[in-house]
């Protein structure tokens, strides 16, 4: 596969959109960080709607995802604080 053909395909699969707000350093880091929670998020519901995943286990790994995402949101306010 060529190096265009790849590029293209990467970018299909982990398309990234563009930040739109008031830009931050904190604004854009968790922008970053909420894009990659959305995707895997999809990844874990496709996974179990094929049957790879459990609900419970789909339900677990979405949970601490959120509390990933919860605890970079928390570290990224008390940096803009300071």
């Amino acid at each position: 596969m060529d190096d265009y053909n790849q590029i293209t395909k990467n970018n299909f699969l982990h398309e990234r959109y563009q930040y739109l707000g008031k830009f931050t350093p904190q604004n854009f880091l968790f922008n970053a960080n909420l894009q990659e929670f959305s995707q895997r998020v999809c990844y874990l519901c496709n996974l179990q709607t094929l049957g790879k995943l459990s609900s419970q286990e789909c339900y677990e790994e979405i949970e601490s995802l959120l509390q990933k995402l919860a605890q970079s949101f928390e570290a990224l306010q008390t940096d803009d604080k300071n």
